[in-house]
């Protein structure tokens, strides 16, 4: 019986993980700006798109509060008592944002309906500036968190949040223009609708991924049956059972298994190369590259014996 494990990942995780926390501490203290001043505007106007907006921003700074946090704790190492460190705070930190954003979207979504039949009066020329200040603000979060919005979990849910709270204040510019120039005051209203379906489907997608980690589901883009198979392919392998996969954080999938070799190969030196082979199949023969796997080697006599001590304890 033998087993293999290649762990290019899963030592210190300041290495492992790039340090986007600047990037995410100016993003916040821009967006705890948009937060005041629209909060201020929503008073002064009574519009329910910035009223939507300033509570959009307010799960914004929120959720890049949580995701500073996150990525600071991010950093810290592996321990005995914690193996992966806080690789996974990524996940659970962009799973919260998610669902505040989607409370923010349906309480956006009511409240526009009922406006809609009961259109109050809305300050134009105070909405058009404070959905201005609004863009301008968000449109330099985006540039500051954009070179890192691809980098996991945490930074896309952070990216997203801005990014969609500066398409929510060119709706309030829309809302403000529309009600200046025709009178239409429904278009306050029509605009936080807006703004709710912008939010909603993206933190939807979201909360599926961030879900679909914590449930250790299969990584995207990688079949079992295939890696089954692949793994089969292989000279002196007769089976392969007992194959998890699953992924950690960000950039961290790891696959486990058992495969059952002739017996020979523990008497004739086979058992170490058939190790490596299976390590450099998983790790560079399928479209998401697993660099820490573990697999247990054992024959069909042994895979019989543990079989049956798990029927007959």
């Amino acid at each position: 019986m033998g087993a293999a494990h290649d762990h290019s990942h899963g030592g210190g995780a300041s290495a492992a993980t790039p340090d986007h926390r600047r990037r995410l501490a100016i993003a916040f203290g821009l967006t705890a700006a948009i937060v005041v001043a629209q909060l201020v505007g929503s008073v002064l106007t009574g519009s329910l798109a910035l009223l939507t907006d300033t509570a959009h921003a307010v799960t914004d700074a929120s959720g890049l509060l949580v995701a500073l946090v996150a990525a600071t704790l991010t950093r810290r190492p592996a321990s005995k008592g914690r193996t992966w460190g806080f690789r996974r705070i990524e996940v659970i930190a962009a799973l919260a944002q998610a669902t505040l954003l989607v409370a923010v979207g349906i309480f956006a979504a009511i409240e526009g309906v009922r406006r809609l039949f009961e259109p109050p009066e809305i300050a134009s020329g105070e909405l058009l500036f404070f959905g201005i200040v609004g863009l301008a603000i968000n449109l330099i979060a985006i540039a500051v968190l954009a070179g890192g919005r691809g980098a996991n979990f945490n930074m896309r849910a952070a990216f997203l949040e801005v990014a969609n709270d500066a398409l929510g204040s060119l709706g309030v510019i829309v809302a403000a223009v529309v009600i200046a120039t025709t009178g239409f005051q429904r278009a306050d209203a029509l605009a936080g609708l807006f703004i709710a379906a912008l939010i909603v489907p993206r933190a939807v997608m979201i909360m599926r991924d961030t879900v679909g980690v914590l449930m250790e589901f299969t990584p995207k883009g990688l079949d079992l049956d295939d890696v089954r198979a692949h793994i089969g392919g292989l000279d002196h392998v007769r089976d392969v059972h007992d194959l998890h996969a699953s992924t950690v954080a960000t950039g961290l999938p790891t696959i486990s298994g058992h495969v059952v070799v002739d017996e020979e190969c523990f008497t004739d030196g086979h058992a170490p190369q058939i190790l490596d082979r299976i390590r450099r199949c998983v790790a560079e023969h399928f479209p998401v590259g697993i660099e820490h796997s573990t697999f247990q080697v054992e024959t069909s006599h042994t895979c019989a014996h543990t079989a049956h001590e798990l029927r007959h304890p």
